[in-house]
């Protein structure tokens, strides 16, 4: 297991956990239909999503150039995310493969999904990823009982897409996750998405270049601020719910 990985399971399991104050939650619009993943943002389908903005680090301190906005789009079948990511540097991994999941994404630049529909067990959740390359890893956590590499021997089937574009030093990133890979196997869940159904989550964004503790980019942006430095810190996750 890559040290970066060890490092978060590590932290999140040794760190006493602190429960965030319930903020209002995050309101999703559902698009007209389905579409097909891009990362352009001008592109017709995410017109709709309003950006949310992401701009400090674990600790609540300001990120600067780094921080970034995403908007959520749902169907019945899918959540979209789209991210708009400013950038003073890129870490960006050797040989890209886009076609095969890339375990130890987290050690590069990338953004993050950790989102679950369990408010009864807060350490059940899915983590999803896409590189500025438009690398992906997706991983089932459980962090009672911690362990990445059958972690992500999941496969929930999403799709990313992803653009770098080197003159306005900006990086885009998009998801296509299917509902059913957050929503199977939670009591009371629904098959599919619906107006009213609530998410726990974070979003996270590691970018710079590195290392922290040697390895990874220099820097963890995040939309909910965490209070210790793992990312895998559910109690404090935020609200979503999905409206028409």
């Amino acid at each position: 297991m890559r040290a970066y990985m060890t490092r978060r399971i590590l932290l999140s399991a040794l760190l006493v956990p602190v429960f965030a104050v319930a903020d209002e939650p995050l309101k999703i619009s559902r698009a007209k239909s389905d579409f097909a993943i891009t990362a352009d943002p001008n592109a017709a389908a995410w017109k709709k999503a309003k950006p949310t903005r992401a701009s400090i680090d674990p600790m609540g301190k300001d990120q600067g150039i780094n921080a970034y906005d995403f908007r959520i789009l749902w169907t019945p079948d899918y959540l979209y995310f789209h991210f708009t990511c400013p950038y003073d540097a890129l870490t960006l991994k050797p040989n890209p493969d886009t076609k095969n999941e890339t375990y130890a994404l987290w050690d590069w630049d990338v953004t993050e999904v950790f989102i679950g529909a369990d408010f009864n067990a807060h350490h059940r959740y899915r983590e999803y990823q896409v590189s500025p390359q438009g690398e992906w890893v997706d991983l089932d956590i459980d962090r009672k009982a911690m362990n990445g590499p059958n972690a992500v021997k999941w496969n929930s089937g999403f799709e990313v897409a992803a653009k770098i574009d080197a003159a306005k030093k900006i990086w885009y990133g998009a998801m296509k996750i299917p509902a059913s890979s957050i929503l199977k196997g939670v009591p009371g869940a629904p098959e599919k998405n619906e107006a009213g159904l609530k998410f726990r989550m974070n979003v996270f964004r590691l970018a710079g270049k590195g290392p922290v503790n040697g390895v990874g980019p220099s820097r963890s942006i995040v939309w909910k601020k965490i209070g210790n430095p793992s990312h895998h810190t559910p109690e404090v996750f935020g609200e979503a719910v999905l409206v028409k």
